[in-house]
């Protein structure tokens, strides 16, 4: 499978890379090793030691370097190696690993894995709801293995709730909600709406109205590439202004492992200013969505990834529905990103050859 490479992906929560510690993950089929320099900034490098192969990942970090377990080379955050304890010390020009460019921001460590050139931080969608100056943000992760497409799809769809989550997200009214699409740029947008819907008791809870009331409730989603979404919701009582509802933003992300696994970050962000109370609500609400991803969401992708197998999607014709509509977009919007960069880097190895 063919990934976009100039993009930037999550690769960790920002608290997953620890000052004085390693830490490896696989990333678009890349090992890479992530660690904090002595300023606390992050870096992050290849895993594999030029010498003999070695993952430098067990190893040990000095200071801002990082020394290989096997021979005790040393490299830096440019991936240069900086020390050869061997013979009168001299390193070999070759003793190098490549580099990411890596951004902290929004509670999130970003990675681009592709032309370092390329890599602008403003392009980083803007996920203001997780900044961590202005929100407490109650995080969790999890691993798919599944296609990270098919991750992005089932939340551009969200029809799915109805049957896949009929007492925690959905209910009998889904189906009727009122849907469309919109493209800005390479940005696509999901709207759901649905009228006079009765909701399951957990999300009253979260949205602050009376159990049993009929409801107004959107679920807009929006998908930037390659799998970065930002799922806003909420619920007024029915025929009241959607201004007077309570509404929460519902960060989704997703990166590839394999072609066949993903890593799956998502959160709860509440206003600071709700202090303590504020972070035991994100945390009590976060681990209520936990359950139905993990035990309903991600069992149904690992299935359908079993039953596609190493297909192509298209290749299997798959059905269209109504509900389908944002999905697709998002899809051709992405394969189309894909091609414009391999037909670019096929035209600068013929300009080069």
């Amino acid at each position: 499978m063919n990934f976009l490479k100039n993009a930037w992906y999550v690769a960790a929560w920002d608290d997953e890379v620890k000052p004085g510690e390693l830490f490896a993950r696989t990333l678009l089929n890349e090992s890479v090793l992530f660690f904090r320099d002595e300023a606390g900034k992050v870096q992050a490098i290849h895993n594999r030691c030029p010498h003999r192969f070695a993952p430098l990942s067990m190893g040990k970090l000095c200071g801002s370097h990082v020394q290989c377990a096997y021979h005790g080379l040393e490299f830096d955050g440019s991936g240069a190696c900086t020390r050869n304890p061997h013979g009168e010390g001299a390193i070999p020009r070759a003793a190098k690993v490549r580099a990411y460019p890596v951004a902290e921001k929004y509670s999130v460590i970003w990675i681009w894995m592709g032309d370092a050139v390329a890599a602008d931080e403003a392009l980083i969608p803007d996920f203001g709801c997780m900044e961590p100056s202005r929100a407490y943000v109650a995080k969790r992760y999890l691993h798919a293995r599944a296609n990270y497409v098919l991750e992005s799809d089932n939340i551009l769809d969200l029809s799915h709730i109805q049957y896949l989550h009929p007492s925690t997200l959905g209910s009998s009214d889904v189906s009727r909600a009122i849907t469309s699409v919109e493209q800005q740029g390479d940005t696509v947008w999901s709207y759901r709406q649905t009228v006079a819907e009765i909701m399951p008791d957990f999300l009253y809870t979260a949205m602050g109205i009376p159990h049993g009331t009929p409801v107004d409730r959107w679920i807009d989603v929006r998908w930037d590439a390659p799998a970065n979404m930002l799922l806003i919701a909420g619920a007024v009582p029915t025929g009241r202004p959607r201004a007077e509802g309570r509404e929460t933003p519902l960060p989704h992300l997703f990166t590839p492992e394999t072609e066949t696994t993903t890593h799956y970050w998502f959160s709860f962000p509440i206003p600071r200013e709700m202090g303590e109370l504020g972070e035991q609500i994100a945390e009590q609400q976060v681990s209520a969505l936990n359950q139905p991803f993990s035990t309903e969401d991600l069992p149904m992708l690992e299935a359908q990834q079993r039953m596609i197998g190493d297909a192509d999607f298209w290749s299997l014709k798959p059905i269209l529905l109504p509900g389908d509509a944002a999905a697709v977009r998002a899809r051709r919007v992405l394969d189309k990103l894909i091609a414009d960069e391999q037909a670019a880097q096929i035209s600068m190895s013929v300009v080069q050859g």
